[in-house]
């Protein structure tokens, strides 16, 4: 994390790491990638003002593992 992040918008990605973890990457907004199911976007901030977070399910790990793969800020 770049300690020069405005606080909003750290607060956003962490708010975003927790509700990833306890949904277990079934984020209730987020969409699935066409292409790639495994992939998922999510917006942050209120209503996606702040930006898009990606993250990929890894299902077949033991145990299952969600990494954060981008942060898209606008």
């Amino acid at each position: 994390m770049d300690g020069s992040l405005p606080g909003d918008v750290f607060g956003a990605i962490v708010a975003a790491i927790v509700v990833i973890n306890e949904t277990r990457g079934e984020v209730p907004g987020s969409s699935a990638s066409a292409k790639w199911p495994e992939q998922r976007r999510m917006p942050l901030g209120q209503d996606g003002s702040l930006g898009i977070a990606e993250y990929v399910i890894v299902a077949d790990a033991d145990p299952p593992r969600i990494v954060l793969t981008r942060v898209q800020l606008y």
